[in-house]
């Protein structure tokens, strides 16, 4: 009797909760399929509760550090026998949490490859947004203060466009505030945390932004409700979703919804 395939995908999920679900839903919308048999066979992991707040231990090393728990995801879906694999947070792609995550499976797991969600949604940005050339950024603190973002965005040849000092603070209060954040609703958007989300638009839009990204795996929920922020939405789940199907089959990668 013939062994079972190996999953062909892998998902890192847990930060926040939804977001693994969310990037799975993508890479199922970015198949072509007409029958069951016809879609990517993917592994989804979500270590909620273990896996320390990223943007949290950035402002504070002394706290716990997120990077053991996307380790050991990592491992288990290596272990698992996945080919490639994707990381459904973005603040989680900051250098002293991602190099350290990558140095150990180069070692340990060699043959899993992780793509990068923060290159594929730069990457994506000229798909996403055609003849965009300055792009907004909406982001945790962690990511703004790492240059996360800005340093994608000029690397794929485009200009990033940054919110001030207030507006960065409140577009993570629109994240991580416990009456009416993101992270508090899980799987909808509250009316407080899109007024925040809008407002810090209209900023970017008024300093020359012709598109934005949605720098946070908690905003993509504002993408997939359908919600109009005020500029073409740049979606880092999406992204990243596209970028699996495309490197695990890409013959099967349906052209991007208009």
């Amino acid at each position: 009797m013939s062994s079972p395939l190996p999953p062909k995908l892998g998902i890192i999920g847990g930060m926040g909760p939804h977001a693994g679900l969310l990037l799975a839903d993508r890479v199922l919308a970015s198949t072509r399929a007409t029958t069951d048999q016809d879609h990517l066979s993917f592994v989804v992991i979500s270590y909620s509760d273990r896996t320390p707040d990223r943007t949290a231990w950035l402002e504070d090393p002394s706290r716990p550090d997120p990077a053991p728990a996307i380790l050991d995801a990592a491992l288990t879906l290596a272990a698992a026998g996945v080919h490639h694999a994707g990381i459904a947070c973005n603040t989680a792609h900051v250098p002293a949490i991602h190099t350290r995550v990558l140095a150990e499976l180069e070692m340990r797991a060699p043959g899993l490859e992780m793509l990068h969600l923060v290159r594929e949604t730069a990457a994506f940005a000229s798909e996403a947004a055609p003849g965009a050339r300055r792009i907004g950024i909406l982001s945790t603190l962690g990511s703004y203060r790492a240059g996360l973002y800005a340093t994608a965005i000029e690397a794929a040849g485009l200009t990033p466009v940054l919110p001030t000092e207030h507006t960065k603070h409140e577009v993570n209060r629109s994240i991580f505030d416990r009456g009416f954040g993101l992270k508090a609703f899980t799987g909808r958007v509250s009316a407080q945390a899109l007024d925040l989300l809008v407002h810090a638009t209209a900023e970017l839009r008024a300093a020359g932004a012709e598109a934005v990204v949605l720098g946070c795996t908690e905003l993509s929920l504002v993408h997939a409700e359908g919600l109009d922020v005020g500029l073409p939405a740049i979606d880092s789940t999406t992204a990243l979703a596209r970028a699996l199907v495309r490197r695990a089959a890409p013959d099967r990668l349906l052209p991007l919804a208009s």
